[in-house]
């Protein structure tokens, strides 16, 4: 192993080494910090002498590697990325437990904390962790008291032992809790907790005794469900989404919670609990990439597309570090319901990766978010569509830009600052640029959404609530949030010329969010008949779809929809200059 000379330190890292050399001498656990920027690690003698770590001082590809060599080969691919997702800023914390390997040989379980720190431009220097000695293995998570991963690793050896003798297999199910993360970065570890327990308390409610619930890392549980098909479970999943419908209420705060889950079924796809696992993961993984709140089904195809989605991770990571190279932006013509003339845009993202390929946003917006990538995308977003709805208003004055905005951004301190600064940079009015949110986004968290729409409204910028009717919670949205526009879905509009119930639906919504002072919009609106019936019968605001245009680049939209009426000197109906 390399040692780093003391001759090599940089003026910084010396300074580092000071401060570390006081901590580990005050203090009994086990130290290590990593400085990112000179690649080097530094841990607590006591690391050494117990675990066989070559050295104090070392490169961090060494030191990493020293680590890999004393944990325990079946937990070495989780600890590695729990490790992971906090340097490549997947998360900013994390806590994982695992048996590390002694000088004495012997395997020990141990539990350790890491985290990184962040410079004034957001980027990682420090990475540091402690960890302990944990003792005799417990069998309960000490938050939940629900039995813990390793219990759940027994019961599943002894299914598929079962299922090599009588040829019963099963399904394992692994939940998450959607948007977990970001509960713990708002509010903090005990209210993390609570809501844990509350999701425990009401999924083992709903189990019958033939079932244990297992509580797995971070915010993850499992089931292991004998003899299952597709069809049972499920039966399973929709019951437990039924469960959590109801708003959690934990102190002063409303937290609506939902969970997905990745089911795998053995022994079909795997005889080994560590194979099974991690395809339950995969499935998991795509159902949270998929919407959230939804439940994947394990195949094989289905974990070719999970793999595909790690490499598209990475090739996402290293467009936005080339300054969002391969994005771009469409937009989509939004037109007054009365005049069929223009009013504003939506700016859509989109993205071709480094091969050349144009990638849905549905494939690679999920992993934007997961990320934490979104936020340094979401403020290029703005920036773009602030400057070119700057440009637009120069034809037509009152345009409006439709921005859409992830919880992950919403949750970002800095975003708001980001979006003023763009606003005075190009000297819009703030009441011209419309930041929309899908409501399915919204209903996690009442409280925490309604602040910061309240903060943002109060700078003057209006709010739109997207996608409406989709989520669970759509009548509560009107008690609990305040916002000034609400675009319909396209699912309600399909039907609406030979559905009674879907037109009577788009009706009363019409009529209690303009009792509400509130404004509606249509979206996915394609023929002239839905187009007659929403803007004269329905009286909705304003319509977006397919019948005035599809989504186009920038210079596409001048040329369709604003180059004509800065030639003609007036505005002219916007299905009119999209046909020709």
């Amino acid at each position: 192993m390399r040692r780093i000379p003391r001759t090599a330190l940089s003026p910084l890292l010396k300074r580092l080494k000071i401060y570390f050399d006081v901590l580990k001498r005050t203090t009994s656990g086990y130290l290590y910090v990593v400085d990112l920027q000179n690649k080097v690690a530094m841990t607590s003698p006591n690391i050494v002498r117990d675990f066989g770590i070559p050295a104090e001082t070392m490169g961090f590809s060494a030191f990493r590697q020293a680590w890999q060599e004393i944990m325990h080969p079946t937990e070495r691919e989780n600890v590695t990325k729990v490790f992971d997702d906090v340097l490549q800023g997947h998360t900013r914390e994390g806590c994982v437990e695992f048996r590390a390997k002694t000088r004495k040989d012997d395997y020990e379980w141990i539990e350790c904390r890491c985290a990184a720190a962040l410079d004034h431009e957001g980027k990682r220097t420090l990475y540091a962790g402690i960890f302990r000695f944990m003792g005799q293995r417990i069998r309960a998570d000490a938050v939940t008291g629900l039995l813990n991963k390793y219990q759940l690793e027994q019961r599943m050896k002894a299914a598929l032992d079962e299922a090599r003798e009588t040829g019963r297999g099963g399904a394992l199910m692994i939940l998450g809790i959607d948007n977990f993360k970001i509960v713990n970065e708002a509010y903090n570890r005990a209210f993390g907790d609570q809501v844990l327990r509350e999701v425990a308390k009401r999924i083992k409610k709903i189990l019958s005794t033939d079932f244990r619930l297992y509580k797995l890392d971070g915010d993850e549980f499992g089931i292991v469900y004998p003899g299952a098909d597709e069809a049972d479970v499920e039966t399973l999943y929709r019951s437990i989404q039924t469960a959590l419908l109801k708003p959690q209420q934990i102190n002063e705060h409303k937290y609506f919670c939902t969970v997905s889950g990745g089911t795998v079924f053995f022994p079909q796809f795997g005889k080994d609990y560590l194979v099974l696992h991690k395809y339950a993961e995969a499935a998991l993984s795509l159902a949270k990439q998929g919407g959230k709140n939804k439940n994947c089904i394990f195949s094989k195809e289905l974990y070719n597309r999970w793999l595909r989605s790690l490499t598209a991770r990475e090739d996402i990571r290293r467009s936005v570090e080339d300054g969002c190279r391969g994005f771009s932006l469409c937009f989509q013509p939004q037109v007054g319901a009365d005049s069929r003339r223009i009013i504003g845009a939506e700016a859509l993202l989109r993205w071709q990766n480094s091969k050349g390929r144009m990638v849905a946003p549905m494939e690679f917006i999920p992993l934007l978010e997961e990320s934490q990538l979104m936020i340094p995308v979401g403020k290029w977003i703005a920036d773009t569509a602030v400057r070119i709805c700057r440009e637009w208003q120069k034809i037509v004055p009152d345009f409006c830009m439709s921005i859409n905005l992830s919880y992950v951004q919403l949750r970002d301190p800095s975003f708001k600052e980001a979006v003023r600064e763009c606003i005075e940079r190009y000297g819009v009015d703030p009441a011209s640029i419309v930041l929309e949110l899908t409501e399915h986004t919204v209903i996690s968290d009442w409280d925490f959404i309604n602040r910061q729409f309240a903060s943002l409204r109060e700078y003057g910028l209006k709010i739109a609530m997207d996608d409406f009717g989709t989520g669970c919670s759509s009548l509560a949205m009107f008690k609990n949030l305040s916002c000034d526009i609400v675009k319909i879905d396209r699912a309600f509009v399909k039907q609406i010329l030979w559905s009674d119930f879907d037109r009577r639906i788009v009706d009363y919504t019409v009529e209690l969010c303009h009792s509400m002072g509130m404004k509606v919009c249509i979206e996915g609106v394609e023929t002239q008949e839905e187009y007659d019936l929403l803007a004269k019968t329905c009286k909705v605001d304003s319509i977006q779809g397919y019948l005035f245009g599809r989504p186009e680049t920038k210079e596409g939209f001048e040329e369709k929809f604003l180059m004509r009426q800065e030639a003609h000197g007036e505005e002219q109906p916007c299905h009119a200059r999209a046909m020709r």
